[in-house]
Parts: structure tokens; sequence; C-alpha cells
């Protein structure tokens, strides 16, 4: 028997604009609504409408035989309401469906878990809160920010109530191992671990329409041939990949929407196949051995480590210095300035500055708005610079409250931003 567990992860970022140095203290909307609102529409046209509605007419035409499952961050969600509610309606259909299942994640697709396992919990809650508000739904899976997991992340969901988690397959921390099992990880008792198969999950993502590939034309009836020849060799594939593949990275001119439709018909046609969520494959299957992994994974790049998002000083940098700012932000009391920080640390951010080429250049140049990443570590820095003047501000009301010495005011600032970026501007002198 093989259990086929399609995932699809759906996000968009709230993109920064290009901030200049001549707003800091003087304008304090950091985001690029235009172009948030053109980006949504348009993979609202190319992905998310046309592929619901496959997957629906899927649903309605197989019944309890077809089963998918997506995480949606909460910032996609907020700009499905904002710019596109249709979009929002038809997951709300297909959850209704009983045939899908919506997994857990960070709600501002964010590093959180990397700097601040109080923040990471946080946003956690929040997600879980905007599935049971906007879906009637209680997620039991947990999937990280860009399938970024150690040993201390499975115990954080584990502890967290979660039945499953979501892991890349990657060769480095499988060894000889197969993708195609369900795992335990070696800090937890209960929680079990899925792994991508990233094999045949990156032929449709990213090589169905490169044909230069030597199993270009993909069609259904070939990956299902791939898919049927794991049994006796595996108890379930998780093919996992952005929702965007359908459409947008892969065009529907590329045939990737046929596709979609004739795969679980094919799949199907072998008597020992059929399709499971995560948590049924949790429920459905024992693990085969436990895995320890010390080291970070993800699911980006030909590395399948944080090298997108931290991978040079810039970013580093970036990094370190907004999540110095944690403890002042939630003092503060203002709910803008919290959202504001919170949608600073999506991952989208850091991704931008990142120098990398060769093998992945085009990916990070994906749906970037800057030329450089040079251009986008300085736009962040700015927004930075005045989120610690906004902070300053409410400093300062509080010491005129008796609250607080102005010198630890000061002494803060400094710290944060390293004598760097405009200390005379952000210190008032």
């Amino acid at each position: 028997m093989v259990a086929v567990c399609f995932y699809f992860q759906v996000h968009q970022p709230y993109r920064l604009r290009k901030y200049p140095v001549f707003d800091i203290g003087a304008n304090s909307d950091y985001f690029n609504h235009e172009k948030n609102r053109e980006i949504m529409l348009k993979v609202a046209d190319k992905c998310y409408l046309p592929a619901n509605r496959v997957i629906l007419d899927l649903i309605n035409e197989m019944g309890e035989e077809f089963r998918v499952s997506y995480s949606i961050t909460g910032v996609a969600l907020e700009q499905f309401r904002e710019y596109c509610p249709e979009v929002l309606e038809s997951f709300q259909r297909l959850v209704d469906t009983g045939q899908v299942e919506l997994l857990d994640e960070t709600y501002y697709h964010s590093l959180s878990f990397l700097y601040s396992e109080r923040e990471f919990i946080e946003q956690v809650k929040m997600h879980r809160k905007a599935m049971k508000e906007l879906f009637g739904y209680k997620p039991r899976v947990f999937r990280n920010t860009e399938l970024i997991y150690n040993n201390r992340l499975a115990s954080l969901a584990e502890e967290m109530g979660y039945k499953g988690v979501l892991a890349e397959g990657a060769d480095h921390i499988l060894g000889w191992r197969s993708p195609n099992f369900l795992y335990k990880p070696v800090t937890a008792k209960r929680i079990r671990l899925l792994l991508k198969n990233y094999r045949l999950s990156d032929d449709i993502a990213f090589r169905f329409s490169e044909r230069s590939w030597e199993g270009w034309p993909l069609t259904a009836e070939k990956f299902a041939n791939w898919i049927s020849k794991i049994n006796g060799n595996g108890n379930c594939v998780n093919l996992f990949m952005d929702y965007e593949t359908f459409g947008e990275h892969q065009w529907e001119s590329t045939g990737i929407f046929d596709f979609l439709r004739r795969l679980p018909a094919e799949i199907l046609k072998h008597p020992d196949n059929e399709f499971m969520t995560p948590s049924e494959v949790v429920r459905e299957f024992k693990p085969v051995a436990e895995l320890d992994v010390h080291n970070v994974v993800s699911w980006a790049d030909v590395e399948r480590d944080l090298s997108a998002w931290l991978g040079n000083p810039m970013q580093m940098s970036a990094i370190e210095c907004l999540y110095r700012l944690e403890d002042s932000v939630k003092e503060s009391g203002d709910e803008k300035l919290l959202e504001d920080w919170r949608r600073l640390q999506t991952a989208d951010h850091f991704y931008y500055m990142c120098t990398k080429w060769f093998n992945d250049g085009d990916v990070h140049k994906y749906f970037n708005v800057y030329e450089r990443p040079h251009d986008s570590f300085i736009a962040f820095m700015n927004v930075l610079n005045d989120m610690g003047i906004r902070l300053k501000i409410h400093k300062n009301w509080r010491e005129k409250n008796g609250k607080e010495k102005n010198n630890e005011g000061k002494k803060e600032c400094e710290e944060i931003f390293g004598g760097r970026y405009s200390r005379e501007l952000l210190l008032g002198q």
C-alpha cells in the first residue's frame, strides 16, 4: 500500500515599499499596498481560484477517495479578505467538503522559532485562532515556516498538542533511509514526523515545464507510474509544494492544470494506492525508526539549510536588529507597532536580501520588488530606524509618567542599533 499525501503551502507576504532615509521619522507606512494588491489579484486569477476549482471538482467527482491538505499563512488570509475575498470563500468551500485538512504554522510565516520561542508560540496560537474563526477547524499537524525543522521544533510541536510535524526529506538527515515512511523524532514521545519526498515533489514544482529535463514531458500517467513503483518500498509518498506551482510558477499553458485534473485517477488505477491527509498518515502507520536532527534543515534551495535567509551579513544584521526590539515593542502597548514588527518578521524580507546565485538565482528574484538584495536591506534597516523612533516616543511618554529614566531609553536604542544606522536621529541629538 502507498498513501499519497498532497500538501500545499499558501502564502503571500506584505512587501515593503522602497522606504527612503528621508521618510524616517516622518512616515511610518512601511508597506507597498499597491504592489501587494496587484500581486495578490494576479496570483488569485492565475493560481488560487482556478486551482481551487480543480480541487473542488476532483473532490466532487471522486468523493472520499481524494484528499489534500493546506497550510495558509495569516498574512495571506488577511490579504484575501482585503483584496479578493472570493479566494477565502473558495478555500472555505474546500474545507467544508470534509476532504481537506488544514495545518498550523506561524501566523506571519516568520523565522521566530530560530530567535524567540516566546514569539513563535504566540504566532502559532494566533494561527490556530484564525483557523477556528475562519474555517471552524482545529489543526492536528504542524508545519513550520519553510519546513524549518530540528529536534527542538518537534518537542515544541508536541508540547503544543500536535500529532504530527512536517519536514524536508533531505539526504543528509536521512542517509540510507527513505522519506516514504513515517518516523519518530528522537526527542519526542508521541508526535510523528512526515518527510517530504523532494525528488517527486520537485518534479512537479520545479521541473514540470523544463524541456531540458530527461523526464519531460511529465504526464499524469508517467508520474502515477513512478508513485506505483514505491509499493513494497514505502508506506506514504509526501508531495509537499507551494500552491503557486499551479498556474503561477508553472503557467496554465504548460498543461499543469490538466496534469492536476488527471493525476488522482491515474494514481488510483493501481489497487494498492490511495490518498491520505497528514493526520491520517500519522494515525494509520507506525514509525519505522527514530530520526535525530540536531542541525536545522529546511526545504529551500539545493542546500536545504538556512542560507536562503541567513547566509550573508546583511541578512544576519537585519534579523538580529529586528528581534532585539521584541521586548520594547511588546512593552509599548502599541498594537499597530506590534503588527508592523510582526509583519517585518515574514521570511520573505530576508529572502529578498539573499546574494546566492547560480542554481537558486531565479528563485530568489520571484515576486521580488527590489532590483538588488542590497536595496532590500537598506529599505528594511530604514524601517527599523523609524520603528526605533516610534519606540523612543513611547519611552519618552513613560518617562513623563515616572515609569522609566531617560538614560535607560537612550542606552537601549544604542544597544539595539549598535551605534549604527543614524544614531543621532534615533536619539534626537
